[in-house]
């Protein structure tokens, strides 16, 4: 089954249309990188001040050339560039080992 990272960005409360906007604009490399399943961006709809970078790959590597690529660091350009939005960010690993969509299992 896939593995799922997951970077937990803490971004102050008015920089958090900066960061929507910084994703909006990225180069889109990542889904064109071997074994990459999905991405989602999402955006805390509570008090909290951290936003979830979601991503599924097929196999660890995969992660880790796509985290070690030239596309990357082009995709993370404003960054380097403009200095971080976030006060802080954790990456979290996941393994998949139960998946489920609407009308069917595996």
């Amino acid at each position: 089954m896939s593995i799922v990272r997951i970077n937990a960005i803490t971004v102050p409360r008015e920089r958090a249309d900066e960061l929507v906007g910084r994703f909006a604009a990225r180069a889109g490399e990542v889904s064109k990188s071997p074994g990459f399943e999905a991405f989602e961006l999402l955006r805390p709809s509570d008090d909290r001040d951290v936003f979830l970078v979601y991503t599924r790959w097929s196999t660890q590597e995969d992660f880790d050339n796509w985290a070690n690529s030239q596309a990357f660091q082009q995709g993370h350009r404003a960054h380097n560039t403009q200095g971080p939005v976030s006060s802080a960010s954790e990456l979290w690993s996941f393994d998949v080992v139960q998946h489920e969509e609407a009308g069917a299992t595996s």
